[in-house]
Formats: structure tokens, C-alpha cells, sequence
């Protein structure tokens, strides 16, 4: 059934649903009227020549140049044409897709004043798999992401280059192939299409949705090696967390006991120490306190989907237009950095625990590095450094990007978002993130294999998964391909899948 937009519901999950999944879109009938009604108004102040900015001005340091009327259609198409300035690479079609999806909820709001042309053809396109190339860079987060949204409005021109069943077109031919019209652009269209941030919204709805998953994993991996290092679970008793009162670690304390539920562990038949070290007893609060983050950067970026931003806006019960800078990227770009390092954050917590497993000092019996041939064999030493490398990429890439504002267009664009910035870095740092969690749930796995005692139900599943793509390192062996496949592994969320199926939702 096709997602309605309508300019409210528009959830994280169901912008993963259109970007990634392709399900079609409608758009709701309310819209389609509140749409027309909009672009009414438009056409009576343009007739009555009051001025108005991006329609019969020019922008940014030109707001003050008054155009004439046979300049007022031209505009759009140079706007179009000179913001179309990114480079490099091309976006993922996922990026692309959810950023149109955004755009056309934007629209159903009836504030924006486009014709009711333009949306259809944003509609038609995600239903009929036609993606604008875009080039990921050259976005600073402010009026919008004006150089990748540019690149999408080429195609309401016919120009510009497109995805479509598998093929880069020009942007004319995959239309035509698709049996989609040309709508061109007249009065307000370009800037319509453009003036949001609707890419880097895009992006980290798409991040937030990866993530959460992510920290899930993360609890399945804390759980694991808990269970190989013995250790006292006391630490997770949701009774802790819920005199403290933070959600996040109530949850997460009750995620990693529902994994080692019915363990001998857990069940007081293993002997463990009074209190162990902080990365073993302080996961719920770490781990809780990046689901606290998430959950409020989530709250930010869906307020941000089914939101107005656009410059100017139009509110046709009042005749009024208004010229203000809904298009500001910083109320996503803020939580957005907050997400990043929390990331990073919960793969240090993940490193610290692998460390543990492969320290004979530490690890409460299990042999050095993991090896029953300590010597001869080094098991697992060098997967820590594989995991240390990628966490100081991530150190790196937590620096937040929504402070680094360089003033733009004369001045008049003086403090911006950077908020691409952030999405980009943003999936790096996740990139890096399965790969280090992968190596956790590796060692763990190896570490439960040396251990002759019952585990809970979750963590039994989840070695029972890794096994079936990396086998139990008895003698040395390239470790590059088993990384690659652990990292795999996690970002598909197989082992997440097959946990929840066997102990119930994680949170």
C-alpha cells in the first residue's frame, strides 16, 4: 500500500520505506487542494506586482534586485542552473529518494506556492524509480541544500542526468522512458524545489534508523562478551536505573538481561567478582545514554520532515507571504553531531570489552589473545588493532560539524549549518562502527567457545549465528576476510533478527 504524504506522519521508518524500499507514494488529496490554493494566491501578488523574494527578486545578496516580468520565469531556470554547483561522486539513490520524499511533504503543507506540477512530477518520479544525479558535496546546510536539491530540480527542465533501471540517462530520456511530462519551471517552481534541507534530513533519518538498530547490536555484543568474561549481573538490574530515572538505561539494562536470561551467569550458578570494571558494569548508562540521544534526535528530524522549511512562505488564509529562514539546517544538525559521537562513544565501550577478552590479565581464565597455542599462534591480538584504527577514524570524524560555519554569498549567508557535513560523516562513522562491533561479537564468540558453561538464550542464538559465517580460530589464519564478513554481518542485522525471533524485542 503506498505511503500518503500529506505534510504530517512522516516517520523515520517510512522514509526508509520509500528511499530504500521503493514503496510508491500517494499524495493526499487535502494536499493536492491546499497545493492549488497556495499557488492562487502567488499568481494574484505576482499580477499585482507586489514584490516578493525569490519570485520577481533576486536572492541572497541580489534579494534586492527587482526583476521585471519577463525575467520573473528565466530566473528560476538560472537559479536552478547556478546552484547546481556540487561535485564529485554521486549521493546514494537512498539519500536522493528520501530527500524528494521530503520535499513533496514539504509541498502538501499548501505554504510553498509551486504548482501543483512540480510535486506531481517529485510523486511520479519516486513511483516510477526515476533518481536525479546528484553530487553528495557542496551543501552548507542553509537555504537548504541548494546545490544537491538544484541538481534535482534539473529534471523538472528535462536536463541534468538520472537514475533509471540501472542506467545513468540524461535526465530528458529517463523522463521520456519513465512516460513522465516535463513540467518546466515558471513563477517560484525553482526555488520551491530547492530551499530546504531536505537531504541532509533525508540522510539522518536514514542514519537514525541504522543506528538504532546498530545500538541494539551493541547490547547483543555487551551481552556476549559479559557472559565469556563471567561477569557480575548484578550491574543490570533495571531496579538500578529506575531509581536514576534515565529511559535509556532501564532499557538497555533490560535488552542485555532478556539476552542472558536462563545463563548460568545470571542465574548465580558462576561464581564472579563483587564489582568488575567500568566497561563491563556501565554499559546501561552508556549505551542507555546514546538511545536517550538518539530518541531525542529522532523527535528533532520528525519534526523537521513534517515541517515547513522554505523561504518565503506563503499563507494563503491570510494573504500574506513571509520571508524568514525555515531553510536553517541547525535544528538537525545540532542533535545529528550529538548522534555521531555517541556512536563513537558505544564502539569505544565495545572496544574496551574485546580488549578484556583478549587480555589474559583481565579476561578471568580465558587464554592470551584467545589462543590455545599462545606463542606459536598470536588468535585475535591483531583484531584489536584493526578495531583501534577504525575508532580513531571515528574520534576524528566526532568533531562537530554545525560549529564550523563559513559566511557565504557576500556576507549575506554569513552563518550556516554545515549540516551535510554532519550526515556525511555521520554514516563514516557508523561504517567504521560495524566493523569494530563485528570484532567484538567475533572474540566474544571465540571466548564463549572456550568456556564450558551454560549461556543465556539470546547470547547462545547470536554465536549460533556467527558461526555461520566465521569459524573457530584454532589455528592461525588470515583474519581479513572474517573482519569483512563480521562487519558484514552486523550491518545486515542477521544476528538482531534471529535474537529478537528467539527472546522477544530488544526495546
Amino acid at each position: 500500500m503506498a505511503i500518503v504524504l500529506s505534510g504530517s506522519g512522516l516517520t523515520i521508518e517510512k522514509v526508509v520505506a520509500i528511499a530504500r524500499n521503493n514503496e510508491l507514494v500517494e499524495l493526499h488529496p487535502d494536499a493536492i487542494e491546499r497545493i492549488k490554493k497556495c499557488r492562487a494566491l502567488l499568481d494574484k501578488k505576482i499580477e499585482a506586482k507586489e514584490i516578493m523574494y525569490g519570485v520577481n527578486t533576486g536572492i541572497g545578496e541580489f534579494s534586492e534586485v527587482v526583476l521585471d516580468d519577463d525575467q520573473i520565469c528565466d530566473f528560476q531556470k538560472y537559479l536552478v542552473y547556478n546552484h547546481s554547483a556540487g561535485i564529485g561522486d554521486p549521493a546514494p539513490i537512498e539519500y536522493v529518494r528520501g530527500a524528494m520524499a521530503g520535499r513533496i511533504n514539504v509541498h502538501a503543507h499548501g505554504n510553498s506556492a509551486c504548482r501543483l506540477e512540480i510535486t506531481q512530477t517529485l510523486v511520479a518520479m519516486l513511483n516510477k524509480g526515476v533518481t536525479p544525479f546528484v553530487c553528495q558535496k557542496g551543501s552548507v546546510g542553509a537555504c537548504g541544500d541548494l546545490a544537491p536539491m538544484s541538481q534535482i530540480a534539473l529534471l523538472m527542465l528535462g536536463e541534468g542526468k538520472a537514475f533509471y533501471q540501472g542506467e545513468l540517462l540524461e535526465g530528458k530520456d529517463a523522463l521520456d522512458r519513465a512516460g513522465i511530462p516535463i513540467p518546466g519551471l515558471k513563477a517560484r517552481d525553482g526555488l520551491a524545489t530547492i530551499n530546504g534541507s531536505n537531504v541532509l534530513t533525508a540522510m539522518s533519518a536514514i542514519f537514525l534508523y541504522d543506528a538504532m538498530r546498530w545500538l541494539k547490536q551493541a547490547e547483543i555484543g555487551c551481552a556476549m562478551s559479559l557472559e565469556a568474561l563471567k561477569a557480575n549481573m548484578k550491574p543490570y538490574d533495571t531496579r538500578i536505573h529506575e531509581v536514576r530515572g534515565f529511559s535509556g538505561a532501564i532499557r538497555s539494562a533490560a535488552a542485555i538481561r532478556k539476552m542472558v536470561k536462563d545463563g548460568d551467569l545470571v542465574d548465580g550458578r558462576m561464581k564472579c567478582k563483587v564489582q568488575d570494571a567500568y566497561s563491563m558494569r556501565s554499559t546501561p548508562q552508556v549505551i542507555g545514554a546514546a538511545h536517550d540521544a538518539l530518541a531525542y534526535a529522532r523527535s528533532q528530524v520528525e519534526i523537521e520532515l513534517n515541517g515547513v522549511g522554505d523561504n518565503p512562505i506563503f499563507f494563503p488564509d491570510q494573504d500574506l507571504q513571509l520571508s524568514g529562514a525555515n531553510f536553517q539546517g541547525s535544528p538537525v544538525a545540532v542533535p545529528m553531531d550529538m548522534t555521531g559521537y555517541c556512536i563513537t562513544m558505544v564502539s569505544i565501550l565495545s572496544e574496551r570489552r574485546m580488549n578484556r577478552l583478549n587480555n589474559p590479565a583481565l579476561s578471568v581464565g580465558l587464554p592470551p589473545f584467545l589462543t590455545k597455542g599462545a606463542g606459536m599462534f598470536s588468535g585475535l591480538m591483531l583484531s584489536q588493532y584493526t578495531a583501534d584504527a577504525q575508532i580513531v577514524e571515528q574520534k576524528i570524524l566526532s568533531a562537530p560539524a554545525s560549529i564550523q560555519s563559513i559566511p557565504a554569498a557576500a556576507d549575506q549567508e554569513d552563518f550556516v549549518s554545515m549540516g551535510m557535513n554532519t550526515a556525511i560523516k555521520n554514516f563514516q562513522i557508523l561504517d567504521n562502527a560495524y566493523g569494530i562491533l563485528g570484532i567484538e561479537i567475533m572474540a566474544a564468540a571465540q571466548a564463549l567457545d572456550l568456556r564450558d558453561y551454560n549461556f543465556g538464550k539470546g547470547t547462545t542464538k547470536a554465536k549460533e549465528i556467527v558461526r555461520k559465517y566465521v569459524d573457530y580460530l584454532d589455528i592461525d589464519r588470515p583474519l581479513y576476510p572474517d573482519h569483512t564478513r563480521m562487519k558484514e554481518l552486523v550491518k545486515s542485522c542477521e544476528i538482531l533478527e534471529a535474537v529478537e525471533k528467539e527472546v522477544g524485542s530488544l526495546g
